[in-house]
């Protein structure tokens, strides 16, 4: 099989390496074009680029794929490249353009995207950390061949993994980057077989998983305890929960946090939001229900702390009483 590749961050990186390792003839790459990074915002490849580069492949970095659109030279260009490819699949994941019906219908097999949720229940953008913060028991990796919707093809394989109350939106994309490659070679390996299924979605269970915005940071003390702390780990890395305490001038952010249940005669009758302990084991915060017990934090321009370490820096700002926001 002839099998092109289109991808662009880390997670994209090591199924394209797995691919590899596995022996696949790979004539073609596709990945997004260098972006300014760095403090000299200087040009850098994508991962994909530079693990296709040091594997001696030939790279495609169309700005669009629309042969009507803005970039429609660029297109034209890919099209000629991927036509000449003569290939049975092109495999995608975390490309980051949306792929017109051409680039669908030219090689032999379509197109097979890695997604890294148990499809339908998140499409989109983020569904590793909708799946944390809604509280999901499980997610997984679904392997899809891709039609014009979002995330709306049929599904030829799915593998599971439990979500684990220590989980972080980080922790968790790193077990899924590998069983993503994992699933991509066992869908490979039954096409080269003849014994690819296909399994439509079920629309009435599909949830859209949005980008996540900045301006979801602030953590909301008035709803439960339980809903915060996995928002904390859903939020790990980016953009990284956080709240204000007074007597600092910028927002706290919160990298690691637990709900503490307590029964209705331990419920605090301070409002949501107040401390009501600062000790070494943690900064317990009231909620709508239950405390939120704060382990790591970090100010503005100082690292992460547990919060042992950060309580003796922050000696006497932190009071019993204190609201936070």
């Amino acid at each position: 099989m002839r099998i092109a590749f289109a991808g662009t961050p880390d997670f994209a990186r090591t199924t394209l390496e797995a691919l590899l390792a596995a022996g696949y003839n790979i004539p073609l790459v596709l990945t997004q074009p260098d972006r300014p990074s760095g403090r000299g915002l200087k040009l850098r490849p994508s991962a994909v680029k530079q693990a296709a580069l040091d594997a001696n492949l030939t790279v495609i970095q169309p700005r669009g794929l629309r042969l009507d659109g803005r970039w429609a030279d660029d297109a034209r260009e890919a099209q000629k490249a991927l036509q000449a490819a003569d290939l049975s699949v092109l495999v995608v994941v975390a490309y980051g353009l949306l792929l017109p019906s051409w680039v669908l219908q030219t090689p032999k097999h379509g197109c097979l995207n890695i997604h890294a949720s148990l499809l339908p229940r998140w499409r989109g953008a983020a569904p590793i950390q909708r799946a944390i913060e809604a509280g999901d028991a499980q997610t997984g990796i679904s392997i899809m061949q891709m039609d014009e919707g979002l995330d709306t093809g049929p599904i030829i394989l799915q593998n599971a993994i439990p979500i684990t109350s220590e989980h972080t939106a980080a922790s968790l994309h790193d077990e899924l980057v590998h069983l993503g490659a994992q699933s991509i070679c066992e869908a490979l390996n039954q096409l080269k077989e003849g014994a690819l299924t296909l399994t439509p979605q079920t629309e009435a269970d599909a949830n859209y998983a949005e980008k996540l915005q900045k301006a979801e940071a602030a953590l909301n003390f008035s709803e439960p305890a339980a809903v915060l702390a996995r928002r904390v780990r859903a939020f790990n890395p980016f953009p990284g929960a956080t709240m204000r305490l007074p007597g600092f001038e910028a927002p706290l952010k919160v990298w690691h946090a637990q709900a503490l249940p307590i029964n209705n005669s331990q419920k605090p009758a301070e409002q949501a939001g107040t401390v009501v302990a600062v000790t070494e084991d943690g900064l317990d915060i009231a909620t709508a229900d239950g405390l939120l017990r704060v382990l790591e934090i970090q100010r503005a321009g100082a690292r992460r702390q547990p919060i042992d370490v950060f309580l003796r820096g922050a000696e006497g700002l932190i009071p019993a009483g204190t609201v936070a926001t």
